[in-house]
């Protein structure tokens, strides 16, 4: 199992670690990681390891079994053997252009209180899928409601509850396609808002950006009918 640092601290960018393993595929695990694995629509992050034997890309992060994060060379070349200590480093700006668009997709999910269907992240743009069966009257509306709940700098906080509990608790799930991993008797939920003015608290691995205010100016992209009952909304960072 690797021990995952962006859980702690997402604004984490360098770390040491130890190869614990070399998988078939060419892949590279460590004892713990600053990557995040590919998940829940966000992207891998990529960034560098290096070695006293050398320097490698690291193109993107998945999750392994067992709990590892394998670390996916971004070409064919030589690896640092088991037992070697390495320095991560990531792509910094990739990373916290996930963190924000993140972010911003749980505030969206806020403004448009539908079941979600799908989604996904880059480092400047983001999309949900929402059961809507039809678009919204006005977008700037939309956009406007988004931008104000930004503004607010509101708080951005996790914490931990059992699967019994969100089991007992289903109405904190949004997405209908993808459920939140369990089985291994807890779940991670994000918080946006304290507790005396929570505007959202729902399941979600990712990696997220401490208060709204960094995510800063969003402009809704477009509106997309994805089928007879779905619409696809994207945001897209203004800077």
């Amino acid at each position: 199992m690797t021990d995952p640092l962006f859980l702690a601290d997402a604004y984490r960018k360098s770390a040491s670690g130890k190869v614990t393993a070399l998988t078939e595929e060419g892949g590279i695990v460590l004892d713990r990681s600053i990557f995040y694995p590919r998940g829940g629509g966000q992207p891998g992050d990529s960034g560098t390891l290096d070695w006293s034997g050398g320097r490698i890309r690291v193109a993107t992060a998945v999750k392994g079994e067992a709990g590892a994060i394998v670390l996916v060379p971004a070409e064919a070349g030589k690896l640092p053997p088991v037992g070697a200590e390495v320095e991560q480093r990531l792509d910094w700006d990739r990373r916290f252009g996930h963190m924000r668009v993140h972010t911003a997709l749980h505030l969206l999910s806020v403004v448009v209180p539908l079941p979600v269907t799908g989604g996904a992240i880059s480092s400047e743009k983001g999309r949900l899928d929402f059961d809507m069966p039809d678009a919204p009257d006005d977008k700037a509306v939309l956009q406007g409601k988004l931008n104000a709940l930004i503004g607010r700098d509101l708080a951005v906080s996790d914490s931990w509850i059992t699967d019994a509990e969100l089991a007992a608790n289903p109405g904190l799930v949004k997405t209908m396609s993808v459920q939140p991993p369990t089985g291994a008797g807890h779940v991670r939920l994000v918080r946006i808002g304290d507790a005396a003015g929570q505007i959202d608290l729902q399941p979600c691995g990712g990696t997220h950006v401490a208060r709204t205010a960094e995510i800063g100016k969003i402009t809704i992209g477009k509106i997309e009918k994805k089928g007879r009952q779905n619409r696809r909304v994207s945001v897209i960072l203004a800077d």
